[in-house]
């Protein structure tokens, strides 16, 4: 597996991470057992940056990935989130970066994960309500107490990411980029790359779309997360299907899938991108970590920019409750 830096810290991650929410929710039923093998199988294959949060599943996933780690000599770099708080399975949430929160968030995260200190801790969305300075400063004061390695930041705008770097080092900033959600290239990609800061791209396979295996919303769980996403609705639907549909020639004729195309792109595009998709499967875990290796041509990658031109996706990214905190 090919490694990238993680921002300026010093330390090299591989290059595609692990995203761990759908072994705890959003996604329909799951199974501890296959996201532990999932997992193993991940550290095996070279992948050690795992990316949680401390409201997948209301701390389920934390515990999920506490249990992996313990008693394990080799260990992930484990990045997770505060920030949205949401009631056990309920989609509604409200967003919290009070100091005090953020402080007792973290101790709540360090005790689910069972670890001392905590690699890189982010904001999961920002609360325009409390200057970034004040939050920054807060985060800060949890590196100074030996409780976090590194800061990072999801889903904010290039002057939030100017002003949370002129009080603190930002190691990332994550946020959703794919062929299908380019919004990070106007701005956020080039400002991280100027201030030494990485880009984690979550979703990078679209929520599944872009794999070229999704059918019908109709065929999700009750409560999985996209029969309520605009872009899996209606015509916003048939549309997309269509551009998959394309995504999916395009890789075959260069004997490749389509889910390893799409992650083939933001790799060949930007060396300070890391995307982190997700799998609760071993199968689906390799069919993604071949793709590091596919060789994306100069006009292959001009190809998908303009198949995947900017408008061409249709539906909003969230519905309006997750459309809260978004580019603060």
């Amino acid at each position: 597996m090919q490694r990238r830096d993680l921002g300026s810290t010093g330390q090299s991650v591989s290059a595609l991470g692990l995203g761990c929410m759908g072994m705890s929710e959003f996604y329909g039923a799951h199974d501890d057992a296959q996201s532990l093998e999932t997992l193993a199988a991940a550290l095996d294959r070279g992948i050690d940056f795992f990316d949680t949060a401390d409201m997948y599943g209301a701390g389920h996933n934390e515990q999920l990935l506490g249990s992996f780690l313990a008693g394990r000599p080799e260990r992930p770099i484990v990045a997770t989130k505060f920030g949205i708080v949401r009631e056990p399975g309920k989609y509604a949430r409200r967003i919290d970066n009070s100091p005090d929160y953020v402080r007792r968030a973290c101790d709540a995260s360090m005790a689910r994960l069972g670890v001392e200190r905590i690699d890189l801790y982010y904001c999961h969305r920002r609360n325009p309500e409390v200057p970034i300075e004040e939050l920054i400063g807060a985060m800060a004061g949890l590196v100074r107490a030996g409780k976090v390695r590194w800061l990072g930041l999801s889903e904010v705008s290039v002057d939030t990411l100017r002003r949370a770097t002129a009080v603190h080092p930002i190691a990332a900033v994550q946020s959703e980029y794919s062929l299908w959600t380019r919004d990070p290239e106007a701005g956020m990609l080039e400002a991280c790359r100027e201030l030494g800061t990485s880009f984690v791209a979550y979703s990078p396979l679209g929520r599944a779309l872009l794999t070229g295996a999704f059918g019908s919303a109709d065929d999700l769980a009750p409560d999985d997360f996209r029969r309520i996403n605009p872009r899996f609705q209606g015509e916003a639907l048939a549309a997309n299907r269509k551009l998959a549909a394309a995504l999916t020639e395009f890789a075959a004729a260069r004997g490749a899938t389509a889910a390893q195309i799409a992650l083939a792109w933001p790799l060949a595009k930007h060396p300070h991108v890391i995307p982190i998709p997700g799998t609760r499967r071993v199968r689906y875990l390799d069919e993604n970590v071949a793709a590091a290796d596919i060789v994306l041509r100069v006009e292959d990658i001009a190809t998908l920019d303009s198949l995947f031109a900017p408008g061409a996706v249709q539906g909003e990214r969230y519905p309006p409750e997750g459309m809260k905190g978004l580019q603060g």
